[in-house]
């Protein structure tokens, strides 16, 4: 960088400091420093454009434009030159400014006269904040150095705005963080909940954005990239003989922490005026800038492992670990990018819901959330930019959305739906020990569905029957190498014990597509959904299945046992599982150990295939368990993370309606009981289809057992099973309308 721009830029960020340390209001001080930008840049106009909103930008300070047009000029976002920086995030610098494609004429400012125009986004970890713009009357485009320091200034000006320094009158300088935000995501777990933000990764802030000496500011940016670079080795050195997969991402990670260039380019920013930290997190702001517009996914992979790489030297710089984080509030909703399942367990089951910007409705952490019965909404974008700890959050899991900081309207409204729902739940406890039995004397079995031992507790107040699903991957995806049999079978133990006598129904490790053991390499599947997952893994890997299965054995101690083998698709891989089991038991026996006083084997329907497997299999099998939620997204052949597709397929179509039927009836001839575990189960039009459909056991989460209880104790399934017969009869294509009128009048 030419030493001339370097001291000026220096000098610039000094009386823009200075500005900043003045007893000003917020509109004050933008009025000095787009004075200030102008003359230090000798330009006739510089101009300040924020976000009153998410679509539309405002000008809220100017120098050389028409006064009377600050807060009046507002343009869409990608309107004119200055929405189109603003869109795109790219600088746009041009010495012809009327004739660029998109320029907007805005007479009301006098820009007309003004040729060269070069708008810098104001943004901050890749969220735009606004724009900084600088005209000029000569037609001339500014050079690299000049464009160089307007992006130092944006950064200041980004790092200020976070900061409050120009809240005043209006929408667009009102404080950020205070305005309310409403967030549309995608619901992985029902329910609703209202509570306060605690953030997994608080945000890192910046308080001194200009360094007084650079050159103290060098050394603590090199000392602290020698620190990050010796974290990774470390990193590295205890990960080479557990994972090549994990060591290849940390090899990405040495590679960026070793980067010339990325350290230049950091220097570079300090030199300029920048203290350390801003210097760090103006890369990343383009990096996270460059992600979001990249197409090609191992760029996007490589981009985030350099903005995870800028956090963790954020937190060397500033010292604001996780360890120095807030206290967590009384009702804490947890929000993340993202979690992993040995994370979440570790804040326990005090949160109140869960918030992610990532995740998917079969993640590690919807399995959590399911089991601890809390409501998460996934997809929730840039909710971790934000969300502030201790901010006031609604989560509407039904829905999935979140209002973030909500007006006493939506607070009150909310809160109605909630106190309704509690009310439900206190109806439902005085018919806790009923059976549900309609009024057609068809009973119901209604079952809970379990993961964690944690659960339990919940089986005898929910009024459940029994688990019907215990998954069992939870154990193993929570640590960071495979558990021991000895520790299985005590957990496994521990869930009979609890359980006193009830049945509970073993899923085998179901692992694979998103649900990937960290200990084991990630196999690179186009579709992993339908690719080496849950029993396929268990065959192919013998060891982990023989290992499992003589754990449940132990633990049964001459109990009844009942296994389940998941994503069974045809008889053979039935017979191979089963004749695994014969194997543990005869070593087990072998081995002196009691055999279980009777072992039931079933298997889960989850892939149409296994509907139409021959006579033989449904002769052998113990009991058949419909997976709902995997049967439906391979029935209708739309991926169930798929937010296009998922929830355009209904449950109560009459040709998947009809595909049950048929399973029902090959069970019911071949005398073998037959369940449906999934969320369709826990909800209670779906809950009187499916048991209308002749399928006598329904396993769900606890808090579904009351609702699905009561109205199964109100109507007749013989009337309910005509009403159906009757949709599929007029050619309906779905039969949820005809038994939704027809509840409406039970």
């Amino acid at each position: 960088m030419p030493e001339r721009i370097e001291t000026d830029s220096r000098k610039l960020l000094g009386r823009l400091r200075d500005t900043m340390a003045e007893d000003a209001a917020g509109q004050a001080r933008l009025d000095k420093i787009v004075h200030l930008i102008a003359s230090s840049m000798q330009t006739e106009v510089c101009s300040i454009y924020l976000f009153r909103d998410a679509e539309t930008l405002e000008l809220c300070a100017t120098e050389g434009l028409d006064a009377e047009a600050v807060h009046q000029t507002r343009m869409r976002l990608g309107e004119g030159l200055v929405g189109r920086a603003a869109r795109t995030r790219h600088v746009i610098n041009t010495a012809d400014a009327p004739s660029e494609k998109g320029f907007r004429y805005m007479p009301e400012t006098g820009e007309e006269r003004y040729s060269s125009f070069c708008g810098v986004p104001i943004q901050r970890l890749g969220n735009a904040l606004g724009v900084l713009v600088v005209q000029s009357k000569a037609a001339r485009q500014f050079s690299s150095d000049e464009v160089y320091a307007l992006e130092v200034v944006a950064m200041v000006l980004a790092e200020m705005t976070e900061l409050g320094a120009f809240v005043g009158e209006g929408a667009a300088l009102s404080a950020r963080h205070q305005q309310p935000i409403l967030f549309r995501g995608s619901t992985a777990q029902e329910g609703a909940t209202e509570g306060q933000v605690y953030l997994h990764e608080p945000r890192v802030v910046v308080t001194n954005p200009i360094a007084d000496d650079p050159e103290t500011e060098l050394t603590r940016l090199r000392e602290a990239v020698d620190t990050l670079r010796i974290s990774v080795d470390e990193m590295l050195s205890t990960t080479t003989t557990v994972n090549a997969e994990q060591v290849q991402v940390l090899e990405a990670y040495r590679m960026f922490a070793n980067s010339r260039s990325w350290m230049r380019r950091m220097e570079e920013d300090v030199q300029s005026g920048l203290s350390a930290e801003a210097a760090v997190e103006k890369e990343q702001s383009l990096a996270r800038s460059r992600m979001q517009s990249a197409g090609d996914a191992y760029l996007r992979d490589r981009l985030h492992d350099l903005d995870d790489l800028s956090n963790r030297l954020l937190r060397i710089l500033t010292g604001q670990g996780k360890e120095t984080g807030a206290e967590m509030p009384e009702n804490p909703v947890l929000v993340a990018r993202n979690i992993g399942p040995g994370e979440l367990l570790e804040y326990g089951k005090t949160l109140r819901g869960i918030v992610l910007e990532e995740g998917s409705v079969g993640s590690h952490a919807a399995i959590v959330a399911r089991a601890w019965a809390i409501p998460l909404v996934i997809h929730a974008k840039n909710i971790t930019a934000d969300a502030l700890n201790g901010d006031t959050i609604l989560v509407d899991g039904d829905q999935g959305i979140a209002h973030l900081r909500p007006d006493e309207n939506v607070q009150n409204a909310f809160r109605d739906k909630i106190a309704m729902q509690a009310r439900a739940q206190e109806r439902y406890a005085s018919i806790r020990d009923l059976p549900a039995t309609s009024k057609c004397g068809t009973t119901i079995s209604l079952q809970m569905n379990a993961g964690l031992m944690a659960d339990l507790p919940s089986l005898p107040s929910s009024g459940a029957e029994g688990v019907g699903l215990f998954r069992t991957e939870l154990q193993f995806l929570v640590r960071n190498q495979m558990p021991k049999r000895a520790e299985l079978s005590a957990l496994y133990q521990r869930v009979m014990d609890a359980a006193d006598g009830k049945r509970v129904v073993f899923r085998t490790l179901d692992i694979g597509s998103d649900k990937v053991l960290p200990y084991m390499t990630p196999q690179d599947e186009p579709n992993p959904a339908m690719g080496w997952r849950a029993i396929r893994v268990g065959l192919d890997k013998p060891g982990i299945l023989r290992m499992q299965l003589q754990a449940l054995i132990r633990a049964a101690n001459g109990r009844p046992l009942t296994v389940m083998f998941p994503f069974i698709a045809q008889l053979q891989e039935f017979r191979d599982a089963k004749a695994e089991m014969q194997k543990a038991l005869d070593r087990e026996i072998k081995l002196g150990h009691p055999a279980p006083s009777d072992i039931k084997i079933g298997a889960m329907l989850e892939t149409p295939s296994l509907a139409f497997a021959p006579d033989v299999f449904f002769d052998e099998v113990d009991f058949l368990s419909i997976g709902g939620n995997d049967l439906k997204q391979f029935f209708f052949a739309a991926d169930r993370e798929n937010e296009r597709v998922r929830r355009r397929y209904d449950t109560l179509n009459v040709s998947f309606l009809s595909f049950l039927r048929q399973v029902v009836e090959r069970c019911e001839r071949a005398g073998k009981p037959l369940s449906f575990c999934g969320e369709d189960a826990g909800r209670p039009v779906e809950a009187i289809c499916l048991a209308a459909m002749g399928i006598k056991n329904l396993s769900m989460r606890p808090a579904s057992i009351g609702p699905v209880k009561h109205i199964l104790r109100k109507i007749d399934l013989s009337e309910a099973r005509a009403v159906i017969d009757k949709a599929c009869n007029d050619g309906e294509q779905s039969v949820r309308s005809a038994i939704t009128h027809w509840l409406a009048n039970q």
